[in-house]
């Protein structure tokens, strides 16, 4: 147990609290319902910086946090159901997007992977929480109606569009269920399951006849991993270079010094560089890079960690994404390698 967990588990608590504060009339229950609603909502933020900034992340409170948050704020739209102040559509439309989401993120994790908050889903828990905090106040201000529904109205809109924002997001969660399974336990001949991405860059690469290296730095190797996972990859993959280092930058991938101190290892511009000098050094016909503060911390300079850059270089011209994951070390580098792979798809089947 520590003080992030104990954030945690103190916006639990103050579910039956606040309940009876709605429920049970005496003078000011309603303003005092709304302080420790507000309290209690911003602990959701402070738990989670806590625990990253002090290196505290648990099992526990991986466990509990979307738990709490999710009991607690649809504890209290219930209630303001039973008293008249919210429609039941409302809640319905919340509870089940809630639950869609949740079966999204834990099929993700089965797959190894972490889904991560979206801006959208930023937003939308925002505005909820500052529809329910007017819905209480309306009810000894009545003022406060009519912003109280424009409210509602837009945490209702940011509920439905957050929820389809993450379906498409992370639609190669469902593409991964079509993965085989491994053949059996460790034994002879049995194969790791293949990204679906992975499949379809197969297909595209070999029937197009191209040939692709990568220069990697955030994710050491990972992206060289995934593509040689699959079978008959030796057909089209060159190689790589995993270039930690700048020194390696420079050596093997051919970055100016300059480019480097002028802009940073992670950059839009060092990673057009490595991706050029893997295509150059490997002679391949495509080259993705990828560059970016993995995390836990930001080694040092002002960059935010999750800063990600991706860069595809061909004959015909180059492409770039920058990123900001919001995940942990492993996450925003599995994160990179999807990025990489969806780039590279986006062009071969372009």
């Amino acid at each position: 147990m520590n003080l992030p967990n104990a954030l945690t588990i103190s916006r639990l608590l103050a579910i039956p609290a606040l309940m009876v504060l709605l429920v049970v009339r005496f003078p000011y229950h309603d303003q005092i319902a709304a302080g420790v609603f507000l309290a209690a909502s911003l602990t959701d933020t402070l738990d989670g910086n806590l625990a990253r900034r002090r290196g505290q992340v648990t099992e526990l409170g991986k466990f509990l946090d979307p738990l709490a948050d999710k009991l607690f704020i649809l504890s209290v739209l219930i209630v303001l159901v039973q008293e008249g102040e919210l429609a039941a559509w409302i809640v319905v439309v919340i509870f089940g997007r809630e639950l869609l989401i949740t079966v999204l993120r834990s099929m993700s994790a089965s797959q190894g992977h972490v889904i991560a908050a979206t801006p959208f889903g930023k937003t939308k828990t925002v505005l909820q929480v500052a529809a329910v905090l007017l819905l209480i106040l309306q009810r000894p201000y009545p003022e406060l109606t009519l912003p109280a529904s424009v409210v509602v109205a837009l945490a209702v809109i940011f509920t439905v569009a957050s929820g389809v924002d993450y379906l498409w997001r992370f639609r190669s969660v469902f593409a991964r269920m079509e993965r085989p399974m491994p053949t059996g336990g460790g034994a002879p001949g049995a194969e790791s399951p293949v990204d679906p991405l992975v499949r379809r860059l197969h297909e595209r690469l070999r029937g197009g006849g191209l040939t692709l290296a990568v220069a990697e730095s955030c994710t050491g190797g990972m992206l060289a991993a995934a593509i040689t996972d699959q079978p008959g990859s030796s057909a089209y993959f060159k190689g790589g270079v995993v270039a930690y280092s700048n020194e390696i930058k420079e050596r093997l991938l051919g970055v100016p010094r300059e480019l480097l101190q002028r802009h940073g290892a992670v950059s839009a511009e060092v990673a057009r560089a490595m991706a050029e000098g893997a295509r150059r050094a490997l002679a391949a016909d495509l080259a993705v890079s990828i560059t970016g503060i993995a995390g836990p911390d930001a080694d040092g300079t002002e960059k935010p960690v999750g800063l990600t850059h991706v860069w595809l270089a061909a004959a015909e011209g180059g492409d770039g994404r920058r990123f900001v994951f919001p995940g942990d070390r492993w996450t925003n580098r599995r994160q990179a390698v999807d990025e990489a792979l969806t780039l590279l798809l986006a062009r071969v089947e372009g």
